[in-house]
């Protein structure tokens, strides 16, 4: 399965479009092949550029977000070079040197409104959940907000007072001397563990978490045309943020069991079917097993084995345009008989005689063969 996009740029995916440009720019000075000559480098830069073309992009973005790369891979916006910058910008700050902007901002995040994690959902579905989409009911078990301490974490009546270890910050900084000058190491509150808050009396339901563990039914709308590893993201049904944050989502990733009857390729479905070697010398029409239902086939005179025909419009909706499907595609295999009634022997006799002559003492398998030739 692919990589995820948010990660390869390592941003969140509540990230905005500027904050994601900045970390696309960043890791393309670190590996761009001009300047890293480490093995790998080269993928890992085309890479970079694949994740920042569908996440720079609002559309792109949103159909990754939902469908996950089966709603991208069919191609997506390029992306602007133009406001990007060119190479001037990336390099113009390679050898800028570090900031401790970084630091600062994990800290407010330590002791601020906190995102609830991601959850990962699989379903399973049958071949024609898959193809016609539909309501399935799921049941997750994630973290909500308390509701006796409305996520507070104190018991009701108290509140969580700021940790006097770090005055509210969520970390420690030890300063230390060498003979080189001195630094400072930062360092999560051994006290608060990073909240920046400590709470006396703990909420009893929660036990001073502010979060409970819920179990939870939700219906989720399957769109027509998913396959295997087609990601659907639910808003806001991952686990609870703490301290206001809002909730993560749930990511639930599609498995499409297999048919006894019918194969995907792509947007198109096949199947097979037999018939006699009467049907196939002579033509017919026959009604043959669709994902629709029972549909009309014609069989043309003189079919030969392995012969493919199609259903057109008979296949898999295209994944976000419906109305778009592929084909039926159905391949013929011939039943040739190894047993004959008298008056059915006596036809193809006649038909040998006046095909091959009396020289020929073959069989009625070489009768139909010569007709045919040989089935795989």
């Amino acid at each position: 399965m692919a990589r995820d996009y948010y990660e390869i740029l390592g941003v969140d995916r509540s990230t905005d479009k500027e904050e994601i440009k900045r970390a696309y720019r960043r890791l393309a000075r670190k590996y761009h092949p001009d300047v890293n000559k480490e093995a790998g480098a080269d993928e890992r830069f085309k890479e970079i550029n694949r994740a920042y073309e569908v996440l720079s992009e609002p559309e792109t973005r949103a159909r990754y977000d939902r469908f996950g790369e089966a709603g991208v891979s069919s191609g997506g916006a390029s992306p602007d070079m133009g406001d990007m910058g060119g190479f001037a910008d990336i390099f113009e700050s390679f050898f800028s040197g570090f900031s401790n902007t970084g630091q600062q901002q994990q800290a407010r995040r330590r002791s601020g409104p906190t995102r609830g994690e991601d959850l990962r959902f699989d379903l399973k579905l049958d071949f024609r959940e898959a193809v016609f989409g539909g309501e399935k009911q799921i049941k997750i078990s994630h973290l909500e907000t308390c509701g006796t301490c409305s996520g507070s974490g104190a018991k009701p009546g108290t509140r969580p007072r700021t940790c006097g270890t770090c005055s509210g910050t969520g970390q420690v900084r030890r300063a230390t001397r060498t003979p080189f000058g001195s630094f400072t190491q930062v360092s999560t509150c051994p006290t608060c563990n990073g909240t920046g808050q400590t709470i006396e009396d703990k909420c009893e339901s929660c036990n001073g978490l502010g979060l409970n563990q819920v179990t939870k039914k939700l219906k989720i709308t399957i769109p027509a045309g998913v396959d295997s590893g087609t990601r659907l993201r639910v808003s806001s049904e991952g686990d609870a943020g703490q301290r206001g944050g809002p909730s993560g989502d749930l990511y639930v990733y599609l498995f499409v069991q297999a048919d006894n009857e019918f194969e995907r390729e792509g947007i198109n479905i096949l199947s097979e079917i037999r018939i006699s070697y009467l049907q196939a010398i002579l033509g017919d029409k026959i009604a043959i097993n669709t994902v629709d239902g029972k549909k009309p086939l014609t069989i043309p005179v003189g079919t030969q084995p392995d012969t493919v025909l199609t259903l057109e419009g008979s296949g898999v909706p295209k994944l976000g345009n419906p109305v778009a499907r592929g084909d039926h595609l159905i391949k013929i295999k011939v039943d040739i008989p190894t047993k004959l009634a008298s008056e059915e022997r006596e036809v193809l006799e006649k038909l040998k005689e006046k095909q091959f002559g009396g020289a020929s003492k073959g069989g009625i398998g070489d009768i139909l063969g010569g007709i045919f030739g040989n089935q795989k």
